[in-house]
This record gives C-alpha cells, sequence and structure tokens, in this order.
C-alpha cells in the first residue's frame, strides 16, 4: 500500500469494523477509566468526562489502532513485518502491538521529536530509522523500507484498521458515560476524531463531534472552510502529534459526519495542560490538553451540555514541561 493512498483506494470503516476491533483488541489494551472534575466542570459551564487514554498502555489511545491493524493481518503477511512513520506516540504503539505478536516493526522517526517517545519506541523493540523532519522525508523512508522489508503499512491515521480501532475508545466512553449531547477529541491526521465520529454517530445520533486543532496547524479548518483538503501548511505548534495533515479518507469522515473543528492558540492548550495536572492529578501531553481548551475558549457550544472527551496521551518530557 502506498504511503499517500488515496480514499478511493481505502474502505473507509463503519461501525461494524469498530465492534470488530474492540474484540479483537480486547485482550491486549487497557479499558482506560472516566474521570470528572467538579472545578473543571464549574470553569467551562458543562458536564465533562474524560476518557483517559493517557492511562493506555504506551501512554496513548494509539495502541488501540496499532494492535487492532496488526493483529487483523493474515499469518504469512504478518510474518514479514510492519513498517511506520511516527513523531513518536504511533511508533511506540506500532513497536509494543508488534512484540504482542512475535513480529519485527520498523518505525520512521523525523529528527526533533520528542526524547520521551522515541525512547519508548526503542524500548518496545521496533528498528529506529531517522529522517529530516518533512512528510516528503518520512514517506520515502517508508517507500524504501516497504521495498526492502515486504513489510505490511500501519499508517498512522489513513490505514482502516487502524481508524477502526482508535473509534474503540469513544465505544468504550459511550458505553460508560451514557447519552452525551458532544464529543471533542483532539485533531493531527484525524483517525481518532473519524474513528470517533463513526462511533459516536451509530450510538448517539444527533450528537454534535467536535475537534480541537492547534491554530498554529489548522488545516483541518481551513480545508472544511475551503470544502477541499488542503495539504500547504506548515505546523507551528507545541502540539508535536497534532502537526500531520489531515489525512484523504479522514477528511472524508469529518464531512460525512459533519464534524466542526475549534482552533485553539498553544497559549490556552498550556493552560489546559497545567489544569489537568493540577486539578486532576492526570499527566497528559499538549496534544491532549488541547481538547479541554477547546471546551473554554470555545464554551458557547458546550455549555450546560453533557460532554464526552477523548484525553488521547499522556507521554511528555518531564525536564522540558512548557511552563
Amino acid at each position: 500500500m502506498s504511503v499517500t493512498s488515496h480514499p478511493a483506494e481505502l474502505e473507509i470503516p463503519d461501525f461494524a469494523a469498530v465492534e470488530a476491533a474492540a474484540a479483537r483488541i480486547a485482550p491486549y489494551v487497557q479499558k482506560t477509566p472516566v474521570r470528572t472534575s467538579h472545578s473543571i466542570d464549574a470553569l467551562a459551564g458543562a458536564e465533562i468526562l474524560f476518557k483517559c487514554e493517557n492511562l493506555q498502555r504506551v501512554g496513548a489511545f494509539k495502541f488501540r489502532g496499532a494492535s487492532n491493524a496488526i493483529w487483523s493481518l493474515p499469518d504469512d503477511v504478518a510474518k514479514r513485518g510492519v513498517v511506520t512513520h511516527s513523531s513518536g506516540n504511533h511508533g511506540a504503539a506500532v513497536a509494543l502491538a508488534a512484540k504482542t505478536r512475535g513480529i519485527a516493526a520498523h518505525v520512521v522517526v523525523p529528527e526533533g521529536a520528542v526524547k520521551a517517545k522515541v525512547a519508548a519506541i526503542e524500548r518496545y523493540g521496533a528498528t529506529l530509522h531517522r529522517c529530516p523532519p518533512t512528510m516528503a522525508a518520512r514517506d520515502a523512508a517508508v517507500e524504501r523500507l516497504l521495498q526492502e522489508t515486504g513489510g505490511t503499512l500501519v499508517h498512522p491515521y489513513m490505514t482502516p484498521a487502524v481508524i477502526a480501532g482508535a473509534a474503540t475508545a469513544s465505544l468504550e466512553l459511550i458505553r460508560e458515560a451514557g447519552p452525551l449531547d458532544a464529543l471533542v477529541a483532539p485533531i493531527g491526521g484525524g483517525g481518532l476524531i473519524g474513528g470517533s465520529a463513526i462511533t459516536a454517530n451509530a450510538l448517539l445520533p444527533g450528537i454534535r463531534i467536535y475537534a480541537a486543532e492547534p491554530e498554529g496547524a489548522a488545516d483541518a479548518y481551513e480545508s472544511l472552510r475551503r470544502g477541499t483538503r488542503t495539504t500547504e501548511l506548515k505546523p507551528d505548534t507545541i502540539c508535536d502529534g497534532l502537526r500531520a495533515i489531515i489525512g484523504p479518507i479522514n477528511f472524508a469522515l469529518l464531512t460525512k459526519y459533519e464534524v466542526a473543528v475549534l482552533t485553539v492558540a498553544d497559549s490556552e492548550t498550556i493552560a489546559a495542560m497545567r489544569m489537568i495536572f493540577e486539578r486532576m492529578k492526570l499527566v497528559v501531553e499538549p496534544s491532549s490538553a488541547i481538547a479541554l481548551a477547546a471546551v473554554i475558549r470555545h464554551r458557547e457550544h458546550f455549555a450546560g451540555k453533557r460532554v464526552g472527551m477523548i484525553l488521547s496521551g499522556g507521554n511528555v518530557d518531564l525536564d522540558a514541561l512548557p511552563w
């Protein structure tokens, strides 16, 4: 499969694929808790139910999608290993998921990635391949490895099985929390929010879906505004996990499910991150805290509502906290 595959070449997962993913990955993933905070609710003017994927294995929701993609491979395909590119969390997730199946994993990592995340990829046993910090360099390195190894691409957000696996976080959230008026999750490449939209619309028709995006990496916002996928924006944000350009399949999911993108300044994200640390005693990364920042900044969408929120990850460099 090419790194640059287009939606016409990909199967957009449906809710049946999400339910199948939940059953497939159940032996490997953690069922993460749903937490609340009365003080944050009072500040936001809404009832927020936080799905704590920062407490997932590898410290991020990414383990769900990686596990589903890797465990859905036929044995003869899986034995050739898997290849991906990642700035951190997805790479660690692929590395650990491959380890659970006893197969090789090759991860292309851009220069400048968060040290703690790169260390996790190595700790889980993947082979690291460094490249310059551009998508073109990532794609070229991945294509070379696919040719050399004969492995399977597990794309961070465009592989359908990855999207279906990511969608199981919102599946668990809704089944535990019950009816919600809105669901909020971060957006980078769009795998988590696309999968969340599939699940939420199947279980709660009429729910509003919101994607939280950094102002300095607002390609999804611009894509929806223009009505066509925008690829020329260069990301400038502290949210290292949200610097990817939205994928074609993911843009199609946002359009299909009428997902609204809310932009947030990095300063607001850092404030929300600190608030979660202080009030909920939870370690979250900026790419996760942006969901709360979006609710606080755009409170008119959420006032008086019951809001599900996915805290997507908790992998931070403790020697370089943003405050």
